[in-house]
């Protein structure tokens, strides 16, 4: 990491920059600051609060948005740690101290800011691909067991998290595909929300047991089977506008009414029933069957 070390005890200075390069860090210090000769970015900056308030104003103003900011105080107090922290400095350390501590918190800072940056990244992914699923008009139970009955995956899993964002609780995922997912489900002993997917993949005599073993448990089940039996609450969201998936296999119809509704402006009923293999009465006859409009 680059870190710069803004302090006027010169001792003191001297005994954290050979600490950081022992550690591998590349150091600057500075003794005497002119925050107009600041240019150089850091990932850390140690400051010191002896400086003029308004010059470690000045540096925390300068830094806060893309570096940690560590205070060196020599006493407590609104001035030396109140406001700085409130200006954008992330913590302090009470001198005198010991290298190891600062290198402690160095690195637990370093952590934090990777785990945010990494959170955000996962958020926006998640807004991202989440984006044009539309739950506004799903009600929400917050008891368990639950199952959702689903024609896509990805519905179900946009509900889960929202169950898990309104009850504040972590989720625990297990695909019943997975050879281990009767351990995995036994090892659960908190109190995440246990999300269950592949449900209809399991045979009647598993699922059976499976629901005996969920009946005391925060359980989401999945299933992409409509109709399952189920002596919990359960609910449907299914996407009306279907897409290709890969967590489904489509039926014929599906597919069929998928790619005359989506090409049937695009190309000719010749063209298009030869694309699909099939005659131009069955392309008349599948469009009567499954209710497609043929728009002109």
């Amino acid at each position: 990491m680059n870190i710069l070390i803004i302090e006027n005890e010169i001792y003191l200075a001297q005994k954290i920059v050979s600490r950081l390069l022992d550690d591998g860090h590349s150091c600057d210090y500075v003794e005497q600051v002119n925050i107009e000769n600041l240019t150089k970015d850091y990932d850390i900056v140690l400051l010191s609060t002896s400086l003029p308030s308004e010059v470690t104003k000045g540096i925390i103003k300068r830094y806060a948005a893309n570096s940690i900011i560590l205070l060196l105080v020599s006493y407590i107090s609104d001035e030396t740690v109140t406001n700085p922290i409130k200006d954008g400095a992330k913590d302090y350390m009470m001198k005198p101290f010991l290298m190891d501590e600062l290198l402690r918190k160095i690195y637990h800072y370093k952590d934090c800011r990777s785990m945010r940056r990494e959170l955000q990244v996962l958020r926006d992914y998640f807004n991202f691909t989440m984006n044009n699923i539309d739950t506004s008009d799903v009600l929400l139970p917050l008891s368990f067991p639950l199952m959702i009955e689903t024609n896509f995956q990805t519905y179900a899993d946009k509900l889960v998290f929202e169950i898990s964002n309104k009850l504040d609780l972590p989720i625990k995922f297990i695909s019943l595909n997975s050879s281990s997912w009767q351990k995995q489900l036994l090892a659960v002993n908190d109190k995440s929300i246990i999300y269950l997917t592949d449900y209809h993949s399991l045979k009647k005599n598993i699922k059976e047991q499976l629901l005996k073993q969920i009946e005391d448990k925060n359980c989401v089940i999945c299933t992409l089977e409509s109709n399952e039996p189920f002596m919990y609450k359960k609910i449907t969201f299914n996407n009306d506008n279907k897409t290709l998936d890969n967590t489904q296999i489509m039926s014929i119809n599906d597919y069929v009414k998928m790619m005359v509704t989506t090409y049937q402006n695009r190309y000719p009923d010749t063209e298009l029933s030869k694309r699909l293999g099939i005659s131009r009465k069955s392309l008349w006859e599948k469009r009567k069957k499954l209710e497609i409009d043929k728009k002109k």
